[in-house]
């Protein structure tokens, strides 16, 4: 409880609400506000019991100290200032407003919204390190906190949905035998649930929609608050997990012009914000959520900037993905690779060393960006998603795109130093189909959505081989494990960083709706239980595929490869064939009916296995003719994806120039 309401001056050095032991600092920025009232909340965060001017300004910093105020103390700010549309300005001190620097926040029982709680962020640590997996060994498995529990059989009922849970044994035992390096979480930033979600019944699920930069989502805590968090990231790092967080800067919760003043509105709307210079009234929605932060102010990029320090410094994450990443780097003038924001990230010494990954694309003009990222950042490529896909479906004229998604997409990253790691390949992510509905469903069906159906992506570049959806048919159903087992093998046979879906290793599906962010259910979440024996049969495909890449070093190369020699003998670092077992021409490439290929990955180290990858998606079955090792001797087969079972079950030795059949819809790799 507050002992007294003695404020003092106090320092705006650190923003947010710091408590020393003997008292809390309350500092918030705010341009163009006239006075700020802190606003202290009885311990159910329903009533005020103290309004406390901030005595002390220091430039664009409102700020004051409280003696005796402790953590778990509630509080708000009421922001006064001129209420003046025309210039941008949506002052109203009759809303309590959350504090965008709050460590933590609460939701009163029955309120839509939370409110700010003054923390104590302090964890034993016990000797916790960072893994620093290197890109090179990299697998990235992005997963929803309560998706990936709810449904769980082992996860204790306590635990599901929250990220005790998410960290609890079963979870981490399984994504160690996955061979998982990386865990990627949708986003745990505090969030709000758009009003006309509440109005039918429904959620923002995915938390696309933040209201918080530095607080936990109070639904995935339980008891211990923060140091659930922290206990969460220190399990996972025990067992070799990095954690990664998706993080939306790139707008809030606040939404467009009619939706709620939360936060950011109420304390500085023409500075948090972008607003359209002739009508300041409106915001510029390069997010199609509303409204868009302005990047281009320099408190902005700060909140941002510290916000990022305190997840790793504090909380000891790994690293992040920015969702709509484009919006981050946009002037008046539109998007640039040289912007501040870019360039306070590369010269912060704590932000430049953890893992860094962009979304490339805004939906604002000019905002699809692949390739274009600063060097210090991975970027999710969805053009290598799309053309595995389409390979795969058996359209025609897909190898002259197919070679360069295969070797880390150097069309798209080999400038400015990148490397191949820039390319974070994926054959499914949370927005779009899950893997086993790839291969099950023609079109989306997202009527649960309330939209009519008319939500989500219209083109889903699958395939359901003859039933939209469930089948008993045994030959569709062997077919669609085939496939996914070429997709799954493709993705991990390629150079670049590879990144799971959770649940397709247990053939989740969400039955065919391909955008179920408001879908907090039994659509989105992964039911582990109802796994059959197909299932099973390709989780253990799943994890023998990433040991099979983590085996094989020409599979995790550091540098894009050009066809350079790499011995004496004169093998290349990557070779082409035809079926034929002829060095692929120009005009080989031109043929828009070809959809066998060979790929002959050269390894420099005489101790390392060269591959010969063979991927063909006709459906019928290739003679392909064996290149010529004279260095290296015989070639063993070492996976058929066709192989039911067998898949790594070794054959061979076959000769140089043996015609090997490579059946339909097959991918076969051979080492020597």
């Amino acid at each position: 409880m507050l002992k007294q309401t003695t404020v003092e001056p106090g320092t705006a050095e650190r923003l947010g609400a710091e408590w020393d032991g003997a008292g809390t600092n309350f500092a918030l920025f705010s341009a163009h506000a006239t006075k700020v009232e802190l606003c202290l909340l009885d311990t159910d965060g329903r009533r005020e019991i103290a309004r406390i001017p901030l005595p002390g300004r220091t430039g664009e910093i409102w700020h004051g100290t409280l003696p005796g105020v402790e953590p778990g103390q509630l509080y708000g700010y009421r922001v006064h200032g001129p209420d003046a549309l025309e210039d941008g300005h949506r002052f109203d001190a009759g809303v309590l407003l959350i504090d965008p620097y709050a460590k933590a926040l609460q939701r009163p029982a029955g309120s839509e919204f939370p409110v700010s709680a003054v923390a104590d962020p302090s964890f034993d640590w016990g000797g916790d390190r960072p893994p620093r997996t290197p890109w090179s060994d990299t697998v990235i498995y992005e997963a929803h906190v309560r998706s990936m529990t709810m449904l769980h059989p082992e996860v204790p009922d306590g635990l599901k949905g929250t990220v005790l849970g998410l960290s609890s044994p079963p979870i981490i035992d399984h994504l160690k035998r996955l061979g998982v390096t990386a865990i990627e979480l949708l986003p745990v930033h505090a969030y709000a649930d758009e009003p006309h979600l509440a109005n039918k019944g429904l959620t923002n699920h995915w938390g696309y929609n933040s209201i918080g930069f530095f607080a936990p989502e109070p639904r995935y805590l339980g008891a211990g608050g923060l140091a659930d968090f922290q206990t969460m990231v220190r399990r996972f790092h025990a067992a070799g997990i990095e954690v990664l967080l998706d993080v939306v800067y790139n707008h809030t919760a606040e939404g467009d012009a009619f939706g709620p003043t939360l936060s950011f509105r109420g304390i500085d709307n023409a500075s948090y914000y972008r607003l359209i210079p002739e009508d300041k009234r409106r915001y510029v929605n390069d997010t199609g959520c509303g409204n868009t932060l302005n990047m281009s102010h320099p408190q902005v990029v700060r909140m941002v900037i510290d916000s990022l320090r305190y997840w790793v410094e504090v909380m000891h994450v790994d690293g992040f993905r920015f969702d709509l990443a484009t919006t981050l780097a946009r002037n008046d003038d539109g998007f640039t690779p040289d912007h501040g924001f870019f360039t306070a990230l590369a010269d912060d010494p704590v932000l430049s060393r953890v893992k860094l990954i962009a979304e490339p694309w805004d939906v604002g003009p000019g905002g699809y960006r692949l390739g274009q990222f600063p060097p210090l950042f991975a970027e999710w490529n969805d053009k290598y998603r799309d053309l595995a896909r389409r390979y795969w479906r058996g359209d025609g004229g897909t190898l002259p795109e197919l070679a360069p998604r295969l070797l880390g997409s150097a069309d798209l990253f080999d400038h400015s130093g990148r490397r191949p790691r820039a390319s974070v390949n994926f054959i499914a992510a949370h927005d779009g189909f899950t893997l086993e509905d790839v291969v099950s469903y023609d079109r989306r069906h997202n009527e649960a959505n309330g939209e009519g159906g008319a939500d989500g992506h219209a083109e889903n570049l699958s395939h359901n081989y003859g039933v939209e959806g469930p089948t008993d048919d045994p030959a569709i159903r062997v077919l669609r494990a085939r496939q996914k087992r070429n997709l799954l093998a493709t993705l991990l046979l390629s150079q670049g960083t590879p990144m799971l879906l959770a649940g397709d290793e247990a053939g989740n599906s969400q039955g065919g709706n391909n955008n179920a962010y408001c879908q907090d259910n039994e659509i989105s979440w992964i039911d582990w239980a109802g796994a059959d024996a197909d299932d099973a049969a390709f989780g253990d495909f799943a994890r023998a595929m990433t040991a099979f890449r983590g085996q094989h070093p020409v599979l995790r190369q550091g540098e894009f490869l050009h066809g350079d020699i790499v011995s004496e003998g004169g093998l290349k670092n990557v070779t082409w064939f035809t079926p034929d077992g002829l060095e692929k021409a120009e005009h080989h490439w031109r043929d828009p009916l070809a959809r066998c290929i060979g790929i002959k990955l050269g390894a420099s180290d005489p101790e390392d296995r060269t591959l010969l990858i063979i991927m063909n998606s006709h459906d019928g079955t290739v003679d392909f003719t064996l290149p010529a090792m004279p260095e290296r001797g015989d070639w063993t087969r070492l996976l058929d994806t066709g192989a039911a079972g067998h898949e790594f079950a070794p054959a061979g030795p076959f000769p140089p120039n043996h015609d090997y059949p490579a059946a339909g819809r097959t991918v076969l790799v051979f080492g020597c």
